[in-house]
């Protein structure tokens, strides 16, 4: 095949640089907002936080321009052209403080300065650093506990160490060169379970509930019963066949009610609630506080989201002598440059912190005029339908750029805190014809189950017949649907003594 040439003309749609930073902007959270800023602060020496004490951090880079000292700039390639094309004439403008004042607060910010000084920060020990503290309470020579070492680090979050003995010898033999015998590790293993929390260092939920009574045996507590069911009757208590454990135990309804209650009050997950080492799980910083002032919605955006950014005086003032220079050489040419591009990086990264401030502010007033009955009463009942192209079309935006803020960010309310996805959800038709949110059935579906008897719990046929009932066209596989998402389990497992 021959190669050939041809002219071609395309359209083609790709976004700037500029573009895709903001897009980067809006999926950062508030709490992590201010990490990123300092990440272009360090990149950039024109960007500046504003100084309370107006004092300039460039003062050394003034002085050196002066002197005509540029040793820090590499050279640049450039034609001749592009030095004697240089125009500064925008940024050394006498009067002009739209450059060193490019601040990004007004009045309708709050110096949350104070409240960072008086908020408490909880420092918390991790369930493994926990388990290690005891560990080195026990009196084991160095090879013990290595192995113990090793087995604590196999124990999940859960508290549960779920690998094969014979897995952990393998490991112990590869990975640290100790030879052990599985029965070795089952005897550390089994004084690991004596730590606490109790049921720690279980191999199922079977082994840790039967930690866990055999701890309240040697208390002197009265479980033999309830150790007895566990081990026989596992599978049954599992499937709430209470008939079957009480004709297996001969037990009549009161002694299979303590019996039952002595079992559901174990704690099925011994590590989850010691410690926490997702910090950022355990903290929300919300990025907007909606207030109800006798009746009218306040918005308001979190202050971290406007930090006091400028561009720097110093090297505005660089570029000033050199424009009342007369002698302009190849390297401070190189310098003006040098200086231009970092200033219009510091002025493309202001400009796309504050097109986040007014996208984020312009999404929210749309959710917050949307669900504006919510955000007066905070009842789930009243939230309206709405998808992420209802706010779309509110405020203009494209549906993705609405999709990013409503991933990543969240609203105080007098009701509590809750992400903004929260308050998006699909419609469904009423026997009048009302659209009405999925969200509001939940809430009605979340409320029967709640009030139901647990001696004889509501089936999904019997709660479709209910909401049915109140005019809602619904299926009962839909009720399904509904109830698994609220992690709620079917009547036979919510069933009680």
């Amino acid at each position: 095949m021959a190669l050939s040439q041809s002219l071609q003309q395309k359209l083609l749609q790709k976004l700037s640089p500029q573009q895709i930073q903001l897009m980067k902007l809006l999926q950062v959270p508030t709490q992590n907002l201010e990490e990123r800023i300092k990440e272009e602060l360090e990149e950039n020496p024109a960007l500046e936080l504003e100084d309370a004490n107006g004092e300039d951090a460039h003062d050394d880079l003034k002085d050196e321009f002066a002197e005509n000292s540029q040793d820090e700039y590499e050279e640049n390639d450039g034609s001749q052209e592009d030095y004697d094309n240089i125009d500064i004439s925008d940024y050394v403008k006498e009067g002009d403080d739209d450059i060193a004042d490019y601040k990004l607060r007004d009045d309708n910010y709050g110096d949350d300065d104070e409240e960072r000084r008086t908020v408490p920060f909880k420092t918390e020990t991790s369930f493994h650093e926990m388990l290690m503290d005891q560990l080195g309470l026990l009196k084991l020579n160095e090879r013990d506990f290595k192995i113990a070492e090793q087995l604590v680090g196999s124990i999940d979050e859960d508290g549960y160490l779920r690998r094969e003995t014979s897995a952990i010898v393998d490991d112990l033999a590869f990975r640290q060169n100790i030879s052990a015998t599985e029965e070795e590790v089952e005897g550390l293993i089994a004084r690991i379970q004596r730590f606490d929390p109790p049921g720690v260092g279980a191999r199922d939920l079977q082994e840790c509930l039967l930690l866990q009574l055999q701890r309240q045996k040697e208390e002197g507590k009265n479980v033999n019963i309830a150790i007895v069911a566990i081990k026989k009757y596992f599978d049954e208590f599992t499937k709430k066949h209470y008939d079957k454990i009480q004709r297996g135990l001969d037990l009549d309804d009161e002694q299979l009610k303590d019996v039952m209650q002595q079992i559901v009050k174990l704690n099925p997950k011994p590590g989850g609630n010691v410690g926490n080492i997702n910090k950022a799980e355990s903290y929300v910083v919300p990025d907007f506080f909606i207030f109800n002032n006798a009746g009218k919605l306040e918005l308001t955006l979190n202050s971290r989201n406007a930090p006091e950014l400028r561009i720097s005086e110093g090297y505005r003032e660089m570029l000033k002598e050199y424009d009342r220079g007369s002698k302009k050489d190849k390297r401070q040419k190189e310098a003006v440059l040098f200086i231009k591009q970092k200033i219009d990086s510091a002025k493309w990264f202001i400009d796309a912190i504050k097109q986040r401030q007014h996208t984020l502010l312009s999404t929210m007033t749309a959710i917050m005029n949307h669900q504006h009955d919510f955000f007066l009463t905070g009842d789930e009942t009243t939230l309206k339908p709405m998808i992420l192209k209802d706010i779309a079309e509110k405020t203009g935006l494209d549906i993705s750029t609405v999709s990013r803020v409503a991933n990543s960010k969240f609203v105080q309310t007098e009701f509590g805190t809750y992400r903004l996805k929260f308050f998006f959800s699909e419609s469904l038709s009423t026997e009048s014809g009302e659209e009405v949110s999925t969200r509001e059935v939940k809430k009605i579906l979340s409320d029967f189950i709640e009030g139901e008897s647990k001696k004889k719990p509501l089936s999904d046929e019997r709660l479709t017949e209910l909401l049915q009932e109140k005019g809602y066209n619904i299926a009962r596989r839909t009720v399904a649907k509904y109830r698994e998402q609220l992690n709620i389990p079917v009547a036979r497992l919510r069933k009680e003594l």
